[in-house]
């Protein structure tokens, strides 16, 4: 992970994991706006895992 992306999953986690798909911004930007701490883990969870390839 990139230190930029480690810097905007402590600042804006939502926008670190815009990349992700819909349902990661909405689940970081759910638990970062009722506790701060929950969505950085999510954020760093989200962005830390490796990028899944399509079937096709």
């Amino acid at each position: 992970m990139p230190w930029y992306r480690l810097v905007l999953c402590f600042l804006l986690p939502p926008v670190a994991v815009i990349d992700k798909g819909i349902k990661p911004v909405l689940l970081t930007l759910f638990l970062w706006i009722f506790g701060f701490i929950g969505g950085v883990i999510a954020a760093l969870i989200y962005c830390s895992a490796p990028k899944r390839q399509s079937a096709f």
